[in-house]
């Protein structure tokens, strides 16, 4: 059986460019500000020499030697704490995203999943239900949900995060909309909650991190419970009209993997994607970030 597998890249943003990867780095402009950032990905060597990447970053994040997840940012130029970009594309979605540096080197944005909000917005142009119902799992600071919302839809956001909840909610009103519901709760406990009260969505969206904790410290081991999330999402998930995204991060696994997840527990699956996400350099070399698998009726 023959089956494409798809490598989507981005290609609306004028208000973010990937520079320069390599050497476990890569040097990003988000808006007017370059910041160089730690890439584990990235194990070739950069293009531009290390003086030049000095030369042009705003601030670079220095990893701690026990914690390569945290670290402190090192301003070699005045960068504001925080500061907004803008996301247009053409069926008209105008999305104004707020960016900050934190202390585990992320900015409150994920360019690379720029693709889904362009699928959203398109999705949801043709879908036959005047307001749809739709799910943000692991949500983050809610770039999809405002996507979702600025269509139309009704949306439930939740992340385990009260400090990013209430970053998405400045997404939100820096979009100039309102009226997205916002939850702060462990991702499973509350889709099973959701299965027992028989609710269902039109849309659900999952961007599940390799590990994680709820806010009472429930555990999250992607590899051992993404199986089992699956299956209740299938029992919420409207039968007739739907749309599911599902993005994963883990560096062992193949989107190949997402379809044999997606396919064991979904009876209906039609017009399926899966693949890759990645960023391209102004070098022309490819910087894979992540891969999905969605489907819509």
């Amino acid at each position: 059986m023959k089956e494409s597998i798809l490598s989507l890249c981005p290609s609306h943003w004028t208000d973010y460019e990937l520079i320069d990867t390599g050497g476990f780095e890569k040097l990003e402009r988000f808006g007017k500000f370059i910041l160089s950032r730690p890439e584990p990905q990235a194990i070739w060597d950069k293009s531009m020499p290390e003086s030049e990447w000095r030369a042009m970053a705003h601030a670079h994040f220095a990893k701690e030697k026990n914690n390569p997840e945290k670290g402190q940012w090192q301003e070699f130029k005045r960068i504001p704490h925080n500061w907004q970009v803008e996301y247009k594309n053409t069926a008209g979605l105008d999305l104004r995203l707020n960016l900050a540096m934190t202390s585990f080197k992320h900015i409150g944005l994920f360019p690379e999943q720029a693709v889904n909000w362009d699928y959203i917005s398109e999705t949801l142009a043709n879908f036959p239900v005047a307001k749809p119902k739709i799910l943000n799992l692991f949500a983050y600071t809610g770039a999809a949900s405002v996507a979702a919302r600025a269509c139309g839809a009704d949306v439930t956001h939740l992340d385990s995060v009260k400090q990013v909840v209430t970053w998405s909610k400045h997404n939100m009103e820096s979009s100039k909309l309102e009226g997205i519901r916002w939850i702060v709760d462990d991702a499973m406990k509350f889709i099973k909650r959701e299965q027992r009260r028989g609710n269902t969505y039109h849309g659900i969206i999952l961007d599940p991190p390799a590990y994680g904790r709820g806010p009472d410290g429930e555990k999250w081991i992607l590899e051992e419970q993404i199986n089992e999330m699956l299956k209740v999402c299938a029992e919420i998930l409207d039968p007739t009209h739907h749309f599911l995204i599902l993005n994963m991060y883990s560096l062992s696994f193949s989107s190949m993997i997402a379809a044999n997840l997606i396919r064991s527990n979904f009876s209906k699956v039609e017009n399926a994607e899966h693949g890759e996400l990645y960023l391209v350099d102004k070098f022309e070399k490819k910087l894979p970030l992540g891969i999905f698998f969605r489907f819509r009726s």
